[in-house]
């Protein structure tokens, strides 16, 4: 299948590694240009580079915290006048420590609600001039499965996250008379470093092991693993791309089946 991606412009945030990276790599991959952005310069740019000679793709690294409330709007402006504009964009964050409700104190969930919201808020609304010129703009919000399925030891994560999955759905309502598509990937489990560090945290609190606690995990999926980041990027490229031309609103769970519901 052609995905009609080649020469679009893309912006993907937290892309130094993970479930960012993956789909960066995979958009330069079907012919895209793509602006990275992390906290680390070192990281971003060796991510940078990475994705270039894999690709030959041109990839442009900022580095940036999209936490602090006026860095989101200085990297979407960045990111168009190194582009020329902007067709695709991902919003992407690490997730908030892990922990039980009673371990948090109001700076706690202030600091949940802007990395895994306000971030999100603040990429989309300085990128819309941007993305209204486009003839193909979409917007993915990375979100994950506890939305619907909350993980134990994660409240921050399950509440503060479910906040972007109502806002990519009001968005896809409210700006698809622009031309804008927005939809969300669930992620489940997937081989990353913030799931090894999340599983480093169970391991501690069970006080067994990272290996074990990892099979543990896999049991509660039919495939009986935990996803690679390239099959999370698959369906993050596909969305994004005009191939998905009449998907918007959807929040996709990519999962390996470890969300029980049927809706």
């Amino acid at each position: 299948m052609d995905l009609q991606l080649i020469g679009k412009r893309a912006l993907v945030s937290g892309a130094s590694r993970g479930l960012g990276y993956a789909t960066a790599l995979g958009l330069a991959q079907e012919g895209c240009q793509v602006v990275i952005n992390s906290r680390n310069p070192d990281n971003i740019a060796q991510a940078a580079k990475t994705i270039a000679q894999q690709t030959d793709a041109v990839i442009h690294p900022i580095p940036g915290n999209v936490v602090e409330p006026a860095f989101p709007e200085q990297l979407v402006k960045n990111a168009a006048e190194r582009m020329g504009g902007i067709d695709l964009l991902v919003t992407n964050t690490g997730g908030p420590p892990a922990g039980k409700f009673t371990d948090f104190d109001d700076a706690a969930w202030q600091q949940a609600v802007e990395l895994s919201f306000l971030s999100h808020v603040r990429l989309i609304r300085a990128a819309l001039p941007f993305l209204r010129k486009s003839s193909s703009a979409s917007v993915l919000t990375i979100t994950s499965y506890s939305v619907k399925q909350p993980i134990a030891n994660l409240v921050l994560s399950n509440s503060v996250r479910a906040a972007t999955v109502g806002l990519t759905k009001s968005l896809a309502l409210e700006l698809g008379a622009d031309g804008i598509r927005f939809n969300s990937i669930l992620p489940a489990w997937t081989e990353t470093e913030r799931v090894y560090e999340l599983m480093t945290h169970r391991a501690r609190v069970n006080d067994t092991n990272v290996e074990e606690e990892i099979a543990r995990q896999c049991k509660d999926s039919p495939l009986g693993r935990m996803a690679q980041p390239v099959e999370f990027a698959n369906a993050a490229v596909f969305l994004l791309s005009p191939a998905a031309s009449y998907i918007t609103g959807v929040m996709l769970s990519v999962d390996g089946g470890m969300y029980k519901g049927t809706l």
